[in-house]
């Protein structure tokens, strides 16, 4: 019997709760196997339902360990509820202190239940930052969160398509700050990281690994900046060293077409929006979020609360159901005797 997977309902005044719902609905996941259990709040997962107008009912189960079921167009989950907000007064887009510390509540408790070995992974629905730090927490986002959760240092977000895997070495700073955050160091963590992730994660014995430059032209022989010769080609040269299939420092406005094509199973890039933009252009709709480096399975998708399609039923639930299903192969490749697959061609 396969262990589920914890989906976690994200922010109560945001599109969370209707992509849950919409995406258990999905026809995607017609053939998923995997069970699916939902932390989050009842009454909140049947106003998103009316919403959406998807059939659901919530019944309780006589069962100590998942004492509550959802049932969505006729497929049964767990659910766990972990808040009882009041539906009737929440605003949407408007999260108040309850909201806030119940979207903690859920990330918390489905991170311990993977560390625990009682769920094979967790995938996340949106969070609002502000409202992350207004409980309390002193993390700007999950990725940071789910880090301390499980005692980890240093973590890599990964965000993926069928057509793109982009790996950041720096995430949400400023522009100006990347040069100084730059280290040699840094960028050769990340390509261990997402070298070892891809293989145990996603089966590939041998990652093709495309690390891009920071400056335009790959700094153009010096003429446009250093950090090509000085930090980058270092960690590359570290990398190949220590066997791992990396190349670069190549010039990132022609590096991606090169990948999409799949020529490469993953791109290191230097800052947020020099993987995003490419990704995002291609896999707008089905982009997935994965956080390398943690002990346990993290996918999420990749967008924001969306605070302005909250309660209208129109939010796509596309990424949700790709983070599904991208979690459950994570855990089908981490639960068998590495075997890998060739590397895409």
């Amino acid at each position: 019997m396969h262990k589920p997977l914890i989906v976690t309902m994200g922010d109560p005044t945001g599109v969370g709760p209707e992509i849950v719902v919409r995406a258990l609905g999905s026809k995607e996941l017609d053939n998923f196997t995997r069970p699916l259990w939902v932390a989050g709040d009842p009454a909140l997962l049947e106003r998103a339902a009316a919403v959406c107008s998807t059939p659901v009912r919530i019944f309780a189960k006589a069962d100590a360990d998942l004492p509550w079921e959802l049932e969505v167009d006729g497929r049964r989950h767990g659910l766990v509820p972990l808040s009882s907000l009041p539906a009737g007064n929440l605003r949407y887009g408007q999260p108040d202190l309850a909201c806030s510390q119940a979207m903690v509540d859920y990330i918390t408790w489905a991170a311990d239940q993977c560390l625990a070995g009682r769920a094979a992974g967790m995938v996340t629905a949106p969070i609002s930052k502000l409202a992350l730090q207004q409980s309390g927490e002193i993390f700007p986002g999950h990725t940071e969160l789910l880090a301390a959760r499980c005692g980890v240092e240093h973590v890599v977000m990964m965000l993926a398509g069928n057509s793109l895997k982009v790996c950041l070495v720096t995430t949400h700073c400023p522009l100006h700050e990347v040069p100084q955050r730059l280290s040699s160091d840094l960028i050769l963590r990340t390509i261990r990281q997402t070298a070892s992730s891809l293989q145990s994660d996603f089966g590939l014995a041998r990652p093709r690994l495309a690390v891009l430059s920071l400056n335009p032209h790959a700094g153009e022989s010096g003429l446009f900046g250093d950090q090509e010769s000085r930090i980058i080609a270092p960690a590359i040269v570290q990398a190949r060293t220590e066997g791992l299939e990396a190349s670069g420092p190549h010039s990132a406005d022609t590096l991606f077409w090169f990948a999409a094509r799949g020529d490469y199973d993953a791109v290191i890039c230097m800052y947020h929006d020099q993987g995003l933009i490419p990704l995002k252009l291609l896999h707008f709709e089905d982009g997935v979020n994965v956080t390398l480096g943690l002990p346990i399975i993290r996918t999420s998708v990749d967008h924001g609360t969306a605070y302005d399609l909250a309660g209208t039923g129109r939010a796509n639930p596309a990424s949700l159901v790709a983070a599904i299903r991208m979690a459950a192969t994570m855990a089908d490749h981490r639960s068998r005797p590495f075997a890998p697959e060739p590397a895409s061609r």
